[in-house]
């Protein structure tokens, strides 16, 4: 049976967002070896998150003419490439190789974002788009959730090694996967810019950007959400292996099914609230309730880390629903109010700066948990900084309804 060109779509981007997700969440689940290996302390996990998302920002903030040069599907391929040689370089002794695969994973999982909304705000039908890329999205959380039940078990049957080449097995067949759908979804390609190379070095990327965001007037309160939202979401991915390994002395396999959990639960609620807002008609609303209650689940969740160990799982599930359940309603909301030869612009520069809170959220993270000797103040800090921007927001919106 043929599918619909938004079925296609939706296949094509769901299976890259997957399996890049997938890869992706190798970097944390791994981190206690990683840092082991190379010699450095645990916290330092979050320095790696933190070159991931630098190699994501250069992307977002320069890879457009790249993404229109050879359209949204190749570039898919591409990234998958980069993120392949990206786990070999990891999975070398030394933490300076290291980093350099982590910026190069950073670039190669950078395209899913503008390449997956051109493609289905182009083929999504209306009446459903807010939930077609809520369920693209939801790929992210599916990924690595698969990964946390899957990292433990191959390192432990196949070695460090082993494990890693098995992931980038997978993220190359599913690169060749996707070739089928090329014909139809790269047909309309952007400008042919055989400069786009030079152009990915040029730091005037970075200022056009910022300057595209000025294109509605809701698109300054998105992007400001979308940064608070990816701190905490960089934050609780970075370091939650981590701190219930090292402060409350769980395995790497336990470990690996909390945050599988976390990732399960934000799965579902991705489609949920993407269902949900397009039925509200307010994806903007929706997202400022979710920061109030993401800011709330995770105070929460520290507050029981240490007591039953059952209470963890939803606790860690509520974590997951609210503050990493946001992503689809976003990327439709930012494509949605942008003009529509701006797109990939505008979701690339949304992106950008959300990418740029990744960065930092880790690297304050890890500072301050390196100086209290604790992960329970920065985690609540986290918390508090996404409950007040959805507070603010909230007000923002009831003060000047048209926004």
């Amino acid at each position: 049976m043929k599918l619909p060109l938004w079925g296609s779509a939706l296949s094509a981007t769901l299976l890259v967002q997957v399996v890049s997700s997938f890869a992706g969440a190798v970097i944390p689940l791994l981190g206690p070896l990683l840092t082991q290996r190379w010699g450095l302390a645990p916290e330092s996990i979050g320095y790696v998150s933190a070159v991931v998302s630098v190699g994501i920002c250069w992307f977002l903030a320069c890879g457009n003419p790249m993404l229109d040069h050879h359209g949204p599907v190749r570039a898919l391929q591409i990234g998958l490439a980069c993120v392949a040689a990206g786990l070999l370089l990891m999975a070398q002794p030394f933490a300076a190789i290291g980093l350099a695969g982590a910026l190069l994973i950073g670039l190669g999982l950078a395209p899913n974002t503008p390449a997956g909304s051109q493609i289905l705000m182009r083929t999504a039908p209306a009446g459903h788009r807010t939930l077609v890329f809520s369920i693209k999205q939801a790929g992210v959380p599916l990924g690595g959730a698969i990964a946390g039940f899957a990292v433990a078990p191959m390192v432990l049957g196949l070695g460090f090694a082993g494990a890693i080449w098995a992931v980038v097995a997978v993220v190359l067949i599913s690169a060749l996967a996707v070739q089928p759908f090329r014909r139809s979804l790269d047909a309309e390609k952007g400008t042919q810019n055989r400069a786009w190379a030079r152009m990915f070095l040029s730091p005037s990327s970075l200022s056009r950007s910022a300057r595209v965001l000025s294109a509605h007037a809701s698109l300054p309160m998105l992007t400001a959400l979308g940064v608070s939202f990816s701190i905490s979401q960089a934050c609780i991915t970075a370091f939650t292996a981590t701190y219930m390994v090292t402060r409350h002395g769980r395995t790497l396999a336990e470990a690996g099914h909390l945050v599988a959990t976390l990732l399960i639960a934000s799965t579902f609620a991705r489609i949920f609230f993407g269902w949900l807002a397009d039925r509200m008609g307010n994806g903007l609303q929706l997202l400022c309730v979710l920061a109030l209650a993401a800011g709330s689940a995770t105070a929460l969740l520290i507050g029981t880390a240490g007591t039953n160990p059952w209470l963890i799982y939803p606790c860690m599930a509520l974590v997951g629903a609210t503050s990493m359940g946001w992503n689809g309603v976003h990327m439709a909301e930012l494509a949605r109010v942008s003009p529509p030869a701006l797109i990939g612009d505008v979701t690339s520069g949304a992106s950008l700066f959300g990418f740029l809170g990744a960065i930092c959220g880790p690297l304050v993270f890890a500072v301050i948990a390196n100086r209290t000797g604790s992960f329970d103040w920065p985690f609540l800090l986290v918390a508090g900084q996404l409950a007040v921007s959805g507070a603010f927001a909230l007000w923002y919106l009831r003060r000047r309804p048209s926004a």
